[in-house]
């Protein structure tokens, strides 16, 4: 298994006990395990009965472990502090109020909060190194596919900022000394030099997703989360990243043979919609399914999350990055 394992779905398939079960399992095994929440929900604290936050910690009574919860509110308030410091250094006074106004307006936009997220997930990869898998437990889907693209998005996007920045430079030292020779203003402009750093980082992201990260969809045996499912596998597979399984939550126990009435007929019902449901993932979906996790009457934490890790097909064995191409 690659380093960076993502746990993905529609929001309430119970991703947060795919992700805690797997990185459980992985610290079993004698692997240095990070499960990082990203899901503003984070229910990672009550799973483990213990409250996280940005910094990683250990995981009381399990060896192995440590978690932590990213405040995605948090992260976007942070980025635009920073992103108005670093732009109030390269204009005049005058500017600089301006400047924070159009910043401000920029962080109302869509795209703003996942970029954010983002470096906060660059840093996490690049600072992961002491540990041999980092679980991801992402946002709902429509999130989590979002801040997938970035990397890829972003960067043709500061591509084509740089080389506008690049040619008001040029025609800026033509018009102050004509055609002579120009200074070489471009290599100590510190927004090209920003541009670049972002295109580095965001370069490194796109890596790392596309040749170090593998990803498992959570899905409910029901119409509705096979729908989103199928839609989220074709999206991540156009990024080029690599969907492992398809982990099932939430199935309904078969009562006893023996057991009749309303309740009874019921359950009977539900259980045979549900295998029809895992048929069509088996048949008709590429990924595997690599987890048949039964509903609980207790919450999933405990002696429960141990035996519901000890039900995921999913290997802890590390693998190598594949190379970038």
């Amino acid at each position: 298994m690659r380093k960076h394992v993502f746990f993905g779905g529609k929001g309430g398939v119970g991703k947060t006990t795919m992700s805690s079960a797997y990185a459980l399992r992985c610290a079993r095994a004698d692997l240095s395990t990070l499960i990082v929440s990203t899901d503003p929900a984070h229910s990672t604290s009550d799973v483990f009965d213990q409250q996280f936050d940005d910094d990683p910690a250990s995981v009381e009574g399990i060896e192995n472990l440590d978690a932590m919860e990213i405040d995605p509110e948090a992260e976007t308030e942070r980025h635009l502090m920073e992103t108005k410091r670093a732009m109030s250094d390269q204009v005049s006074a005058a500017m600089v109020n301006e400047i924070d106004r159009q910043i401000e307006m920029a962080h109302q936009t869509p795209g703003a909060y996942e970029a954010a997220l983002m470096d906060r997930f660059i840093d996490v990869m690049r600072e992961a190194d002491d540990y041999d898998r980092v679980v991801f437990d992402t946002s709902p889907t429509g999130g989590t596919l979002r801040l997938l693209s970035l990397p890829e998005m972003l960067e043709g996007w500061i591509d084509r900022l740089a080389h506008k920045r690049e040619k008001a430079i040029e025609l800026y030292e033509r018009a102050a000394i004509g055609n002579n020779e120009p200074r070489r203003m471009m290599d100590g402009d510190p927004i090209l030099d920003r541009l670049r750093t972002r295109k580095e980082r965001f370069e490194f992201a796109g890596d790392r997703l596309r040749n170090d990260a593998a990803f498992f969809l959570v899905v409910n045996p029901d119409e509705l989360s096979l729908r989103e499912t199928s839609r989220a596998i074709d999206e991540l597979q156009s990024y080029g990243l690599d969907v492992r399984g398809l982990a099932v939550n939430r199935l309904t126990p078969e009562p006893e043979d023996h057991e009749e009435g309303r309740g009874a007929r019921f359950l009977r019902d539900r259980v045979e919609t549900e295998r029809e449901h895992l048929d069509e993932l088996r048949e008709s979906f590429g990924p595997p399914v690599v987890a048949e996790v039964e509903t609980r009457v207790s919450e999933v934490k405990g002696s429960i999350l141990e035996t519901v890790a000890s039900e995921l097909d999913i290997d802890v064995g590390v693998e190598p990055a594949s190379a970038p191409e």
